[in-house]
């Protein structure tokens, strides 16, 4: 009987052999479906939590840890810093989000690609609707412990802001990422919308206006939510039923 290291070095030769016979798309494809799978499962796990009232204890320290244990209605750091923080959650709303993805889609539809302008439309239109959905569904309250520093009229649970932050500009960043051919392009756009998306989390929980689960729920769900349809849009540009990107047209062409 072989030693167990030795099995395991032919494991790893074997891993490793097949990685390298798998192209770079292929393994993007790949990490994309496993992140997108990991995101659904974490929201999956935060939502049970949160319904079974495990997350009271953490939803509280947090919150409390953002105010004024002296004034509860005031978050801590300057005004200058609570006026900064109510621009990055307006960063998140769905007026400007909305427009943001009609601007996007036009300028899809001027250059010749009205499919992948529709695709563009239908995610972000699905990613709301989503999360009207969920938030109805799961109609949890918001914050009691603090006053709240900006005005809401939905549900909690999960947090809109940052489920249709992650939708929008993951979606617009990977679609951007597609474009280019430099390594270090891509991680800047990728990098640029995760920390855009990051920021308008956090700004909702130190408005007072969201549990940190209500937050952490909208990532996880908004970040599946924006892989899956861009999975979508590989498949069907593989199949020529949505149109590729510059990038890719370019390197069709070359002999």
């Amino acid at each position: 009987m072989e030693q167990l290291p030795n099995r395991l070095k032919k494991v790893s030769f074997n891993l490793s052999g097949l990685l390298r016979r798998v192209s770079t798309a292929e393994k993007s494809v790949l990490l994309a479906a496993f992140i997108s799978a990991a995101s659904l499962f974490a929201f999956v796990e935060i939502a049970d939590d949160v319904s079974e009232g495990d997350t009271v204890a953490f939803d509280t320290a947090i919150l409390l840890a953002f105010r004024n244990r002296s004034d509860l209605s005031d978050p801590l750091g300057p005004a200058w810093f609570e006026s900064i923080m109510r621009d990055f959650t307006a960063l998140g709303g769905v007026a400007l989000l909305t427009t943001v993805t009609a601007l996007v889609a036009g300028f899809l539809f001027l250059t010749g690609k009205r499919r992948a302008a529709w695709m563009v439309l239908v995610s972000i239109i699905g990613g709301i609707a989503l999360s009207h959905l969920l938030k109805w569904g799961f109609g949890r309250p918001r914050p009691d412990l603090v006053p709240h520093v900006t005005a809401v009229y939905t549900q909690s649970f999960p947090s809109g802001h940052a489920m249709l932050s992650a939708v929008v500009y993951l979606t617009l960043g990977a679609l951007l990422a597609r474009t280019e051919r430099d390594v270090r392009v891509k991680i800047y756009l990728l990098a640029a919308a995760s920390l855009l998306t990051m920021a308008v989390g956090v700004s909702r929980v130190y408005l007072g206006v969201h549990w940190p689960t209500d937050v952490l729920a909208g990532w996880a769900v908004g970040a599946g939510w924006a892989l899956i349809c861009w999975l979508i849009m590989l498949w069907l540009q593989g199949r020529g039923k949505v149109e590729t990107n510059s990038v890719d047209g370019a390197r069709s062409s070359a002999p």
